[in-house]
C-alpha cells in the first residue's frame, strides 16, 4: 500500500475519532509508519476530527527529530518506541476517552486485566473469552522520554500487545496497519465501557 493510502486510511481513523469524542479538545496523536526510518505524525494542537494530510509531520524513527523542521508532538517518543519494538506495527493511535481515563486511575495494579468478554476477540491472537488480556498501567509524566525508557524496559520482561494505558491520561494502541489499530482502539474502548461499568454495579 503506497503512502499516500496509508495517510489517507490514518486521517479517515482520525475523523472517525474525533466524531466519537475521543480525541477531545485538540488531544490525542496518530501515526503511520512510511518504512523502518521514518512515520507520519500527526501535528499537535490540532482537532483530529479535521485533519488532512498536509497535517501529519514525517519524523525519524530513532532520533524523534522532523527533518521538515516542523514540531512534532510532545509524546512523538511514545510513537517511535511502538516502531521500534515492533517493526511489524504500522500504525499508532493515542486517544484521551473517559473510559481509559478513569480505569487507568482506579485500577491499582501494573496492568488493567480483561477476561470473561466475548469482544476480546477483536484483538489480533485472542479466540475466547477464556484467556485475560493484561494492558499494562504507567503512571502518567511530563517527562515523555523517561516515560518512554520505562515502557521500554517493561517490554523487555512481559509481553506488551495491542496498548497500554497512562494514569489519568489514555490509551496508546497499534496495529500491523491503520484498519487493525482502529480495530483494537473500538475493541478495547468497549471492553475499557464493559470493565467500568461493571464495576460500578459490583460496587452498589
Amino acid at each position: 500500500m503506497s503512502d499516500t493510502q496509508q495517510l489517507d486510511q490514518l486521517v479517515a481513523a482520525c475523523h472517525w475519532i474525533g466524531a466519537k469524542g475521543w480525541a477531545p479538545a485538540t488531544g490525542g496523536n496518530m501515526s503511520v509508519r512510511q518504512d523502518e526510518h521514518f512515520c507520519l505524525l500527526s501535528e499537535s494542537g490540532k482537532d483530529k476530527g479535521g485533519l488532512t494530510r498536509d497535517d501529519f509531520i514525517q519524523v525519524e524513527i530513532a532520533s524523534n527529530l522532523a527533518p521538515s523542521g516542523r514540531k512534532p508532538s510532545a509524546e512523538t517518543a511514545l510513537h517511535t518506541l511502538i516502531y521500534r519494538l515492533f517493526p511489524e506495527a504500522g500504525a499508532v493511535l493515542h486517544t484521551h476517552t473517559v473510559n481509559a481515563t478513569v480505569l487507568s486511575r482506579v485500577e491499582e495494579g501494573a496492568a488493567l486485566l480483561l477476561y470473561g468478554y466475548e469482544m476480546q476477540k477483536s484483538l489480533t491472537g485472542q479466540h475466547t473469552h477464556e484467556d485475560t488480556v493484561a494492558i499494562p498501567v504507567f503512571d502518567n509524566s511530563q517527562d515523555i522520554a523517561a516515560l518512554a525508557s520505562e515502557i521500554e524496559d517493561y517490554a523487555a520482561r512481559f509481553p506488551l500487545r495491542y496498548g497500554f494505558l497512562l494514569r489519568g491520561h489514555g490509551l496508546t494502541c497499534w496495529g500491523e496497519n491503520v484498519n487493525e489499530a482502529r480495530r483494537h482502539l473500538e475493541g478495547l474502548e468497549f471492553l475499557f465501557e464493559c470493565e467500568r461499568q461493571r464495576r460500578l454495579l459490583e460496587s452498589k
